[in-house]
Formats: structure tokens, C-alpha cells, sequence
């Protein structure tokens, strides 16, 4: 299994029992989906390796308490201890209407109902307070808010975004 055909489930953060349990802290809106997982992918010195659960349970909202097969002490624990965990992007569950995730929407077309077709989407940067569509325009880079109010609809099936920007915020990046 390659990093790419997986998403990041979350991190463990901390050892819970001298019996090797440990929690993860999981970086999603809804934890008690993943409450009742068999496996996972741990990342281990960058390769993936599958570790299978013999119990899980939410922990106070947004952890959850893992007890691996074969982690059975504080050493084992240790060992994984700060590792980030994967599962295979089929796990995601399906997102109605115009909700997507960040990963599904890489090579979609950005049409803007003033300026057309704006360029397709190579990455989104959510390094910012506000994540942002990382579009290409023949060589250029255009930088657009992911912002409600800017999206007017996802056309999944057609590969394309539609956004309505305010004035002249595109043509900021094709100035001379």
C-alpha cells in the first residue's frame, strides 16, 4: 500500500495502559465512524505497515483508544509511539452534494462566472488560515480562497468548479 492511495487518519499521541494501548488523536469532523476499525496502516520509518486491532473505542470526543495485536506492553508502544496512521482512501466515506475532499478534486477545472475558464487545480495549499485552490493557468499560478461564498457549485462528474470571485482577483495574477 503506497501513501497515496491512502488518507491520513491521525496520530498517536500518547501510551493509555501499561498493557500497550494507545491513543490516537484523529484528524476528522465525525470520530465515531472509525470507532469500530479492524486495521490500519502505521507509518513506520515511511514505509506502511498494516496493524490489526483487537479493541477500539472513542476516548474523550476526538481520541481514540487502540489496542493493537501483537503491542502488548510499554515498549511496543513506544515503538509506534508519534506514528501517523493510514487507511486505504476507499475508507473515506461518500460526501454528498458539493462537499469533496482536497484530494478528490486535484486536476478539476476552475471556471469563474466573471472571468471563464480560470486553469485546472494542481494542489490545494491549507498551510494558510484559509486553505486555497492551487490552480495552473498555461505556467502561472493562481492562488483562490476556498471560501463558501465563492463556490457556486462541484461538478463532480464534469471535473469542474465553479467560483464567482470578486472582481479582479484573478487578473492580479496575469498582470505584467
Amino acid at each position: 500500500m503506497k501513501k497515496e492511495d491512502c488518507f491520513f487518519l491521525g496520530k498517536i499521541v500518547k501510551k493509555y495502559s501499561f498493557k500497550g494501548e494507545v491513543l490516537v488523536k484523529l484528524d476528522t469532523d465525525e470520530p465515531d465512524i472509525y470507532d469500530g476499525l479492524e486495521s490500519v496502516f502505521i507509518d513506520l520509518r515511511g514505509n506502511l505497515i498494516p496493524f490489526f486491532i483487537e479493541h477500539a473505542q472513542l476516548h474523550k470526543s476526538e481520541l481514540l483508544r487502540i489496542q493493537f495485536e501483537d503491542v502488548h506492553t510499554e515498549e511496543d508502544a513506544d515503538a509506534i509511539l508519534k506514528s501517523n496512521l493510514y487507511l486505504p482512501l476507499e475508507f473515506l466515506p461518500k460526501l454528498e452534494g458539493d462537499k469533496f475532499y482536497f484530494h478528490e478534486i486535484i486536476g478539476f477545472t476552475v471556471k469563474d462566472t466573471n472571468f471563464g475558464d480560470v486553469g485546472i487545480i494542481t494542489g490545494i495549499n491549507d498551510t494558510t488560515a484559509q486553505a486555497l485552490f492551487e490552480i495552473d493557468r498555461d505556467g502561472i499560478e493562481i492562488l483562490i480562497p476556498m471560501n463558501d461564498h465563492f463556490i457556486k457549485k462541484v461538478d463532480k462528474e464534469n471535473k469542474v468548479i465553479l467560483v464567482e470571485t470578486p472582481e479582479g482577483l484573478i487578473d492580479l495574477y496575469l498582470e505584467e
